[in-house]
C-alpha cells in the first residue's frame, strides 16, 4: 500500500499551479521506433554468436553445454573458480536441468557448502551470500547485444547469491537470449498491461562487476563479483 499518495501529488500540483491530473495518458505512439527492430532478423543460433563475441567484450568466460553434461560442466566450473562455499538460489529450474542431486548430494558428501536461498530466514542469507565463494543463478532473460542476463527476484531468489560471491556463475538456457534491452522492456512492459505482480527487484548483469570512472581505466571486481561465467545451455 502506497502511503500519503494523495497528499503528496496534491503538493506537488499546488507547487506547479494546477489540479493534480487524474486521467491515464495516452501511449505514446511513436513515429520512428528502430529500437524494434535492431537485430530483430537474427537467428538464435545468430543471436548466440553475438553473444558470445560480446562476452569476450564484458571481460566473461563461457561455455556452451549440453543438458545431458551441465551437471558435470557446472562442478568442473566450480572447481576451477576454487570451490566452495556456493549459494545458490532456491529455484526449480535446478530441479528441471538435472542439478539437484549435485546442491543436494554431491557437493555436501565432497564437503563443499551449499547455501541454497531460503526465504524463512531473511537477512542470514545475505550473510551466507557474502561468505561464499561461489554465486550461481539461472538467467530469465538473455540480451545478446550486450552479453546481459537479465535476474527476476523472488523470495527464493535473492539478489545477493549474484552480488556478493567473488564468482557469478549464470546458467543460460539457449531459449532465453533475445536481441536486445528493447525486448526485455517489452515483455516487463505487458506483465504490467497484464496486472502482474512484478519482481520487486530486475538485475541487469553483464559480466564481473567493473568501472573505468577514474581517467577512463577499467578495474575489473569494484563492487561485485571478480569473475563471471556464462554456462550456454543447449535446450533448443
Amino acid at each position: 500500500m502506497i502511503q500519503q499518495r494523495e497528499p503528496f501529488l496534491n503538493n506537488i500540483a499546488k507547487a506547479l499551479g494546477r489540479n493534480v491530473n487524474t486521467s491515464r495518458k495516452p501511449e505514446l505512439k511513436w513515429k520512428h521506433n528502430p529500437q524494434s527492430s535492431t537485430l530483430i532478423d537474427l537467428s538464435q543460433n545468430e543471436l548466440l554468436q553475438l553473444f558470445k563475441s560480446q562476452c569476450n567484450t564484458i571481460h566473461t568466460d563461457y561455455v556452451v553445454s549440453k543438458v545431458a553434461d551441465l551437471k558435470n560442466e557446472l562442478k568442473h566450473r566450480v572447481e576451477l573458480n576454487g570451490g566452495g562455499p556456493v549459494s545458490v538460489w532456491k529455484d526449480k529450474r535446478f530441479v528441471e536441468f538435472g542439478l539437484q542431486s549435485l546442491i543436494l548430494d554431491e557437493w555436501p558428501s565432497s564437503n563443499v557448502v551449499v547455501n541454497e536461498w531460503n526465504p524463512d530466514i531473511g537477512a542470514a542469507n545475505i550473510a551466507q551470500a557474502e561468505r561464499s565463494n561461489v554465486g550461481i543463478t539461472f538467467s530469465d532473460m538473455t540480451l545478446a547485444e550486450t552479453g546481459t542476463v537479465v535476474l527476476f527476484s523472488n523470495s527464493g531468489k535473492g539478489r545477493s547469491v549474484s552480488i556478493l560471491p567473488k564468482t557469478y556463475i549464470a546458467l543460460i538456457p539457449q531459449s532465453t537470449i533475445v536481441p536486445r534491452m528493447t525486448q526485455a522492456a517489452e515483455v516487463i512492459s505487458q506483465k504490467v498491461k497484464n496486472g502482474e505482480a512484478i519482481p520487486a527487484c530486475i538485475n541487469f548483469i553483464s559480466g564481473p562487476s567493473n568501472s573505468a570512472d577514474i581517467e577512463l581505466d577499467p578495474i575489473i571486481g569494484v563492487h561485485g563479483p571478480i569473475k563471471a561465467t556464462y554456462i550456454i545451455i543447449s535446450d533448443r
